[in-house]
């Protein structure tokens, strides 16, 4: 996709975000940029090691140290979430499946890798089960509430019925640049995230108050402006997925920009700054140190419409052309080696990209699955997709039609109850959640009470 500037409201938009502020915003780039020259060369030096593993059976005393590098880092490895030969088994019986339903849609269609499918017995049997929860609601915990009565619960994980991926060796065809999905316009336009004031610190020229583990805020934010192709119509804390094969750097698996807060600042801050003297090669992927120096780049004198890499109705993109000071080709770094059910997951905001090129000589297949607190609208959207399940229908937000409605072999609600009948039936919105239970906070409390009329379980 080639970048431009956007229409001149953008402008205006700019304008207004930072009126009064410009000093110190000037001031709190200055130190932005200065916390990247130190945290950059760290990542490259460790590359996968900086991305924090821990394994299920530790879950519930996690160190401090992974605690904290989960925070700074927004992406983590949590390995045997699903025993390993469980996890192969799904793999084969997502190719049974497939091959009973050789009416399943998929693409390339020259070489199938990723798959219509949400129903199939290998996915719900992933999403629900015990071990699959837990991880996500472990992860999801990590979050915190400034408003005791939000009405959020990241304690009851929801369902989110993504694809799956089986990618061959060699492909080329799926390959992602780096980018941060829920939109781009958004962050920058007041009925977007403005509507939560999520970035409120960042413009105030306080980058490092920014709060990206926040979850109040997001409540009202509206990361969808545009009716975006791919957009998610869940709150999602995680994207994430399931492995299903062993996978290691280079052979089509994910990368990751370990640099949450600082990384979404710069992204967010660099529409409002340029270059004095541009680079000398503009399509390079690295820079010199002159052209990078602080003295190099100034506040915009005049606002434009520019938001490099962001255009409506699209993710996010990241270039080293847009984003220098990002040093992408060190600062993105593939997740480490992964096994048959080890669960990869990063914070909604992390930028992420995937391999240009599958190296390795055997499949790089994952179950897509996300992590989604309990809100009004997420219950909503499950209301929605739950429907689609009793149906076979495609996931709500992706296109309609008769999905898996004819397949052999599509589960019910008695595979999901005989795989998890508590918090996995709770998950799919067949199951009330549980409003008395101890410990809720009065914000928990009233969002399960209102999923629970959303869903139809009392009036």
């Amino acid at each position: 996709m080639e970048f431009k500037p956007l229409e001149p409201r953008f402008a205006e938009i700019k304008r207004q975000l930072i009126a009064g502020k410009g000093d110190a915003l000037h001031r709190s780039w200055i130190r932005l940029l200065a916390s990247l020259r130190e945290e950059i060369p760290l990542i490259a030096k460790l590359g996968s090691r900086v991305v924090p593993v821990i394994d299920f059976k530790d879950i519930d005393n996690a160190s401090p140290e992974f605690r904290a590098e989960h925070k700074k880092r927004g992406v983590a490895v949590i390995r045997n979430v699903i025993p390993r030969q469980e996890a192969l088994d799904l793999k084969q019986e997502l190719r049974e499946y497939i091959a009973a339903n050789p009416h399943t849609k998929a693409f390339p269609k020259d070489s199938p890798q990723v798959f219509e499918l949400y129903w199939s017995p290998a996915q719900i049997k992933a999403r629900s089960h015990s071990n699959m929860i837990k991880a996500q609601r472990f992860l999801m915990e990590f979050w915190h509430s400034k408003d005791p009565n939000a009405l959020i619960s990241s304690s009851h994980p929801l369902i989110y019925a993504d694809r799956l991926r089986m990618r061959l060796p060699g492909d080329n065809k799926f390959a992602l640049g780096p980018h941060v999905d829920s939109g781009s316009c958004e962050r920058w336009e007041a009925e977007g995230y403005g509507r939560g004031h999520v970035f409120d610190s960042i413009w105030e020229g306080k980058w490092e108050d920014y709060d990206p583990w926040e979850s109040s805020s997001r409540l009202q934010a509206q990361p969808d402006l545009y009716q975006g192709v791919g957009a998610c119509s869940a709150s999602r804390m995680f994207q994430g997925w399931l492995s299903m094969s062993e996978t290691a750097p280079y052979e089509g698996t994910l990368l990751v920009n370990p640099l949450l807060s600082r990384a979404t600042a710069y992204y967010l801050l660099r529409p409002f700054f340029s270059p004095k003297i541009a680079a000398r090669d503009p399509t390079a992927e690295t820079y010199d140190e002159a052209f990078l120096a602080d003295e190099n780049w100034q506040l915009e004198p005049e606002p434009t419409s520019w938001l490099q890499g962001a255009s409506p109705g699209h993710c996010q993109e990241l270039r080293a052309a847009l984003h220098p000071h990002l040093n992408l080709p060190s600062s993105m770094v593939h997740v480490p080696k992964v096994q048959p059910g080890d669960y990869v997951s990063w914070h909604c905001d992390t930028i992420h990209g995937v391999d240009s090129v599958h190296a390795g000589s055997m499949d790089s297949s994952v179950l897509y699955i996300p992590s989604c607190p309990l809100t009004v609208a997420n219950a909503e959207f499950v209301a929605q997709q739950r429907e689609a399940f009793l149906n076979g229908w495609p996931c709500p937000d992706f296109g309609g039609g008769i999905g898996e409605s004819q397949h052999v072999g599509r589960p019910g609600v008695e595979d999901v109850e005989k795989v998890n009948s508590g918090d996995g039936l709770q998950a799919f919105g067949l199951k009330a959640f549980d409003g008395e239970a101890e410990g809720l906070t009065d914000g928990q409390r009233e969002v399960i009470d209102r999923a629970n009329k959303i869903l139809g379980f009392y009036q």
